[in-house]
């Protein structure tokens, strides 16, 4: 992850304990990246997140396979949904974005869900908003 050539994996993780750096492994089923020209899915990713004062960071490792863009966008979330989180999805408001309120403002989803739609998604107003 940061090159540490022949470092003792123990001694890498105590030093980025140190310097506030929180690492989790996540048991993925599937990633997709999303791009206006393809999406990009990741079966049986290797997902790793990164917690550094705050800021979360993603690493993806594996091969993706490269398929059109889906229709939408969210398709694939809604195909799944229950009623209610169908029409959440549909209203425009992505549930990614729900969590990263939240999470943030340390508030329930509906909290959250209510704060980006009076703030016409923005994050970082509907966070400001619920702090």
């Amino acid at each position: 992850m940061f090159g540490g050539g022949g470092m003792n994996p123990r001694k890498m993780k105590q030093m980025m304990k140190q310097m506030g750096i929180d690492v989790t492994e996540i048991d993925a089923n599937e990633v997709v990246v999303k791009t206006d020209d393809e999406d990009l899915v990741f079966d049986a990713p290797q997902v790793t997140r990164m917690d550094a004062q705050g800021e979360m960071t993603y690493q993806i490792v594996g091969e993706p396979e490269s398929v059109e863009p889906s229709a939408g966008g969210a398709a694939g979330a809604v195909e799944g949904a229950e009623g209610g989180e169908e029409a959440e999805a549909e209203a425009g408001i992505p549930e990614d974005d729900v969590e990263i309120v939240a999470q943030r403002a340390g508030v329930p989803g509906s909290d959250a869900r209510e704060a980006l739609e009076a703030e016409d998604g923005d994050l970082a107003a509907a966070i400001a908003r619920l702090e």
